[in-house]
């Protein structure tokens, strides 16, 4: 990593309203339709918007999370975000916050997540999430707006944030919420290639057919997008500029859940310090990297980060 990404601590904020309370359940071999005993567990905050905060706060980063947590799950966040050190905004809701399960399984290296879509927001939830978002803005210097939006939340609402965003924005998100916000020009979306397929509406089984998906946004008002697609190549488009990311050889994954998040934590990170686009776009991508070493999605070292920084090789497409 270099110094000037490590030793810099302008503010982030990350927001979003699908955040979740993960389970890992480790198994030495599972097998479905039997009753299967885990080897070991773990619990933390998790979704998009907290695994965003929480790269960010073991990066060394200045960080503010804004999210709606509800139930005892929203006690258990706080208490964890406290004990990292990093300033959570909670949206109080009536509804629980939904919890997650990735089973692991030692066997295969498969990893299996059961999802639990976030409940919705009653209007003045909505409006209060508005109200903190806009009094975590003061002194940031990058906002990262990530996660699905529950159902009944206006898909415009990524859209109407920005509208109160003086700096630049990372929208990590798929579908009528990530076309609306394009005209509001963030400066990177991310989303990975099966959600850029749902966003466009056809498949992207080519790279013509992708990069013609990707030059789609930009031309409706972002100025980088970068496509992830697993642990196979990246893509990314720039202002008179295309390029594809080798994949990163991990040797032993824990657990891949939480990679985009990580890279669209360290994307930010550098791009809070002064580092350009492409830049930042590199140590993202070594986040992401060190992220496969970790149970519990976010919790990086930043060594691992500067190893995997001086592997990552780029080539230009035509």
């Amino acid at each position: 990593m270099p110094p000037s990404i490590r030793s810099a601590a302008p503010l982030i904020v990350t927001a979003g309203l699908s955040p979740a309370w993960q389970t890992i359940l480790q198994f030495g071999r599972l097998m479905p339709g039997e009753v299967n005993r885990a080897t070991a567990s773990w619990h933390g905050a998790s979704g998009k918007v907290l695994n965003v905060a929480i790269t960010l706060g073991h990066l060394g980063h200045s960080c503010r999370a804004v999210t709606p947590l509800g139930s005892a799950a929203a006690a258990a966040a706080v208490n964890e975000f406290e004990a990292l050190g990093i300033d959570l905004a909670v949206v109080p809701t009536a509804a629980a916050t939904r919890s997650c399960t990735t089973l692991l399984d030692r066997s295969t290296g498969a990893t299996t997540e059961i999802v639990e879509n976030a409940a919705s927001l009653t209007p003045s939830e909505l409006d209060a999430f508005l109200t903190a978002y806009v009094a975590a803005l003061g002194g940031a210097a990058v906002v990262v707006l990530s996660g699905s939006l529950p159902e009944g939340t206006p898909h415009t609402f990524y859209h109407d944030l920005l509208a109160h965003t003086r700096c630049p924005a990372i929208i990590d998100a798929r579908g009528p919420e990530l076309l609306a916000s394009l005209g509001r020009r963030p400066l990177l979306v991310k989303p990975n290639r099966h959600e850029l397929a749902r966003t466009v509406g056809h498949a992207l089984d080519s790279d013509a057919a992708l990069l013609e998906a990707m030059q789609d946004l930009q031309q409706r008002g972002a100025e980088w997008v970068l496509v992830t697609d697993g642990g196979r190549h990246g893509h990314v488009v720039g202002p008179g500029i295309r390029f594809r990311i080798t994949p990163l050889t991990v040797a032993h994954v824990e657990n891949p859940i939480g990679c985009g998040d990580s890279l669209a934590a360290g994307f930010a990170a550098a791009t809070a310090a002064g580092c350009p686009p492409r830049d930042a776009i590199v140590h993202g991508w070594a986040c992401a990297a060190a992220n496969c070493l970790t149970l519990l999605p976010g919790r990086i070292n930043p060594l691992d980060v500067t190893r995997f920084e001086d592997l990552v090789t780029m080539e230009s497409m035509a």
